[in-house]
């Protein structure tokens, strides 16, 4: 797929520019059956669980807002279409939006170190700038990953910024070099939007107020950035469990990495913007559309707080959302005209699914079959070691950056990490020195001497957390 940039063009050229990257096939017709059909993907929520809303645009149009199941259970409040939803990292093309008009009104610049707005960032003697962070390129390590590891995963403490610089300024190392790996990241999200509120002057839910949502008629729309503060109309969040289903809300003030307070309407009025600008133009819109490139100069798939992908033959720019029970998904077909917004309020919404079907509803006969499924990646299988062997790793384990102890203990010939106050991860060898367990990959590391001297955890989002053997 081509991508223009158009920022340096003179105004005829930008027109014929946007034109020519918006280049539209007629939208197919709205379905006769589209709302029925609709129906039976959110067949499922009914009066006694929760749900989902759901909204679709095609030509710059809403042509069905609807919802299903509970906003609340334990008053008996329906969803509707106008229902509040918080969109998980959907969230993130709004500040990736922020920060583009900073950097359009020349206030700052993506190649700017993140150093200069944010000196908590520890120096770690290499270019990490805003353009690494928005793209996913920093190898800054997501500080809600580290607090996972730490026993404290996010939405279990009221995490603010503050949180967040303090977490960050303890990481000793990146997980990669920036610009050279892709590892997605909260972290760079929630600097963003300090850096907004500390470049503009303002804080950064009254600057995405007054630049993005008035502008636009989001008029249901704004951040959670006080978890206590009453949002009328808004969905309670659940998760499912044995017994029934249990509230699970996000009670933490971190946002602009997520937290968005929305509708279904809303979004699609914010995905209009692509088409029609009111806030930017066609070189900003245009703009945070483009994929990010890495240093050795191939092009990425993720670009301003945006993915950029293939649909089964048609382009989709879109991004899914999660954060405690809510799930998001938020889509935009540029070439059909056609928009899928669905929000939920239970953690086994399946967003994007509904969202990818909604959208197959509306595009029948544009999009070519369905691929076959990609078969799962390969897990090392997991080996035996003697009891003598599984002792050898014993002991106690400490990470500055974590703030938090291992005991390591053999119970039932068993290697299992002990933390504080309870819990017990099993860990399974796949080679000498090397586990996996539910907190990720455990590999020991051993001095010159061969005695352990360390053990490192890694994640998809952390990849080498260290913490010292202590005795």
């Amino acid at each position: 797929m081509k991508h223009f940039f158009c920022a340096s063009l003179v105004a005829a050229a930008l027109v014929a520019c946007t034109v020519s990257a918006h280049t539209q096939t007629p939208a197919a017709p709205v379905p006769a059956n589209g709302e029925a059909s609709v129906d039976q993907v959110f067949a499922k929520w009914t009066t006694s669980t929760p749900g989902c809303a759901v909204g679709v645009a095609m030509e710059g149009r809403p042509v069905l807002t609807k919802a299903y199941g509970m906003a609340d259970l334990e008053h008996d409040v329906r969803n509707t279409a106008d229902t509040i939803f918080e969109a998980g990292s959907v969230s993130k093309q709004f500040t990736a939006a922020a920060v583009l008009l900073l950097v359009k009104e020349g206030q700052l610049s993506l190649d700017d170190p993140a150093r200069k707005y944010v000196p908590e960032l520890p120096d770690y003697g290499t270019p990490l700038t805003i353009r690494h962070m928005l793209h996913h390129q920093s190898g800054l390590r997501d500080w809600g990953s580290v607090e996972g590891i730490a026993g404290w995963p996010r939405t279990t403490r009221e995490y603010t910024h503050d949180h967040v610089l303090d977490i960050i300024s303890r990481q000793k190392a990146l997980n990669f070099k920036p610009g050279t790996q892709y590892s997605y990241s909260n972290t760079g999200f929630n600097l963003a939007a300090i850096i907004v509120a500390r470049v503009s002057g303002v804080s950064f839910a009254d600057f995405t107020a007054e630049r993005l949502f008035k502008p636009l008629g989001m008029t249901h729309t704004s951040w959670r950035d006080d978890h206590t503060r009453i949002v009328r109309g808004r969905a309670v969040a659940y998760s499912a469990g044995r017994d029934g289903f249990h509230t699970e809300m996000p009670f933490e003030n971190v946002h602009g990495n997520g937290g968005l307070l929305t509708t279904v309407g809303d979004l699609l009025k914010w995905n209009e913007n692509f088409e029609k600008p009111v806030v930017g133009d066609a070189a900003f819109v245009m703009q945070q559309q483009a994929p990010g490139r890495f240093l050795d100069g191939h092009e990425g798939s993720y670009a301003f707080g945006l993915m950029v992908e293939n649909f089964r033959g048609l382009r989709k720019v879109d991004h899914s959302g999660s954060t405690a029970g809510y799930r998001a998904h938020l889509s935009r077909f540029p070439d059909a005209h056609t928009s899928v917004a669905v929000l939920c309020n239970v953690s086994s919404g399946a967003a994007t699914a509904s969202a990818d079907a909604v959208a197959e509803l509306y595009l029948a006969g544009r999009l070519k079959p369905a691929p076959p499924p990609i078969e799962p990646d390969f897990e090392p299988p997991a080996i035996l070691l003697p009891t003598a062997t599984l002792n050898e790793y014993a002991g106690d384990y400490w990470s500055d950056e974590a703030e938090v102890m291992f005991t390591l203990k053999v119970e039932k010939d068993q290697l299992v990490i002990r933390r504080r106050p309870a819990t017990t991860i099993v860990l399974t060898p796949t080679s000498k020195d090397v586990f996996r367990g539910s907190i990720g990959g455990v590999t020991f590391i051993r001095d010159t001497g061969g005695r352990l001297k360390e053990l490192s955890v890694h994640q998809d989002r952390v990849f080498d957390l260290r913490f010292q053997k202590q005795r």
